[in-house]
């Protein structure tokens, strides 16, 4: 019990103060680009019917569902204000594949609003410290080996989050975070068929975490040795490789969160590398579709297995689209650009990118692993018989290629761009600056109605 005694002090007793200038640049940065993922992500697919369900579960007006501005129980607001910002999936993620903003920023505002608010510092506090907590139980591809990272492992986030804003003292954060693991659930099998599901345990994420917080505020207990039982979280997911003692580590001196990652394209993580490598040959050789006969592109086995198979239109074009590198590459080529209008339906059904993507063979490579996740070779072939190839061993944005200051920016207006009828100009440049100075807020709960479409009628 003592590793888990360790971590659930740690999300507690962690001060402000003791936090780096680069992790409290790295909150905010999250910050930004959750919210610009649930402005253009609010009228997404399957978006409206989780609110309009969540309405109909009803409940106590405790927290505001964004853009919308309905008001429901905490954690429902967070399952859909989760959902929304995941729905376009060009929200930060940690390798290999753990969504982790766009649930902790959903329950970290419910639960401010649930609470009647808290300071700036105390609100990045609570992001980082919970955030760092599933950092550090953070596993490999081969340990999850298809459970989805973001099911089994953001949830202690958002239990710490919440349960830290909640007040909760080291025994009750303990049995929450207990409780998490019970909740605890996922498959990568949703991404790969292309369905809904994915944004959902996004939003099951937060849901959940709220509930466990608020259950072990009311003394419900856990299992006490959830991490390092025999039947506990390293035995069940880590398969016994992991040495659990490493995550505690340097607690409080060293912080993995910042190894995550922003993406310069809204697509999966892991067809970023082909973008990147295909929009540099194309600027290098003034590619077009015309002139490229074939494109072979080798990437990792689990790279493969995610995103990697034959471009298939199904019920959800958008996740289909979202999760193939065949797409991805196709729609770059023909577009010369990867953008979030370029997901739409309209765009991804456009029969050139039918076309195109048949010539596009995608291959798995065990030899990549040891470049890294996102490693990858391309190979363009041009139909006067001119060969190019590419390789990248990390994609832009991710830990070791961040992105710029003003790439952020931009990546916000983008998402502005494309919802412009969701906010109003003068609450987007409001909000902007808020996030830059939100530690020295004595309530973040202004930020609520900065994010609601029709607060200026009430």
């Amino acid at each position: 019990m003592e590793l888990e005694r360790i971590l659930a002090e740690y999300v507690v007793e962690g001060k402000y103060q003791e936090l780096p200038t680069n992790t409290i640049e790295h909150a905010k940065n999250v910050l930004l680009t959750i919210f610009a993922d649930i402005i253009a992500g609010s009228n997404a697919d399957g978006c409206q019917a989780a609110l309009d369900q969540a309405v109909e579960w009803g409940g106590k007006k405790e927290a505001t569902i964004l853009i919308h501005g309905i008001k429901l129980p905490a954690l429902n607001a967070a399952f859909v204000n989760a959902v929304m910002a995941r729905a376009l999936d060009f929200d930060d993620s940690m390798e290999p594949g753990m969504h982790i903003g766009a649930s902790t920023v959903p329950t970290a505002l419910a639960i401010a609003e649930l609470t009647e608010g808290c300071s700036g510092e105390e609100f990045l506090a609570s992001l980082v410290f919970g955030t760092e907590l599933s950092a550090k139980l953070n596993l490999s591809e081969h340990q999850y080996d298809g459970f989805d990272p973001t099911g089994v492992c953001t949830i202690y986030a958002c239990t710490a989050i919440a349960g830290r804003l909640m007040h909760l003292n080291s025994n009750q954060m303990l049995n929450a975070l207990s409780l998490a693991f019970n909740k605890a659930a996922g498959s990568l099998q949703s991404n790969i068929d292309g369905s809904l599901a994915v944004r959902l345990i996004q939003g099951f994420v937060a849901q959940n975490g709220v509930m466990c917080a608020q259950l072990a505020k009311r003394g419900l207990t856990g299992p006490r040795n959830f991490l390092e039982g025999a039947w506990g979280y390293f035995h069940l997911y880590g398969k016994d490789k992991s040495e659990p003692k490493s995550v505690i580590d340097k607690v409080g001196k060293e912080f993995k969160l910042t190894e995550a990652l922003f993406k310069k394209y809204p697509s999966c993580g892991g067809t970023l590398s082909s973008t990147d490598a295909i929009l540099e040959l194309i600027h290098q050789h003034d590619l077009t579709p015309k002139n490229v006969a074939r494109i072979d592109i080798e990437v990792t086995p689990y790279i493969y297995n995610l995103v990697g198979k034959k471009f298939e239109i199904g019920s959800n074009p958008k996740v289909n689209a979202q999760f193939n590198i065949q797409y991805c590459v196709a729609n770059a080529l023909l577009r010369m650009s990867s953008k979030l209008q370029h997901f739409d339906e309209e765009a991804i059904k456009d029969h050139r990118i039918r076309d195109i993507s048949q010539m596009i063979f995608v291959s798995s490579n065990p030899d990549l692993e040891r470049r890294g996740h996102t490693a990858l070779n391309m190979q363009v072939e041009t139909q006067n018989g001119e060969i190019f190839c590419k390789s990248v061993d990390i994609a832009r944005g991710f830990p070791g290629n961040p992105l710029t200051k003003e790439e952020h920016l931009q990546r916000f207006r983008d998402c502005i761009a494309y919802e412009p009828e969701a906010l109003p100009p003068h609450k987007i440049s409001r909000l902007i600056s808020i996030v830059d100075r939100i530690e020295t807020l004595t309530d973040v709960r202004v930020l609520i109605p900065l994010l609601l479409k029709e607060a200026e009628n009430g």
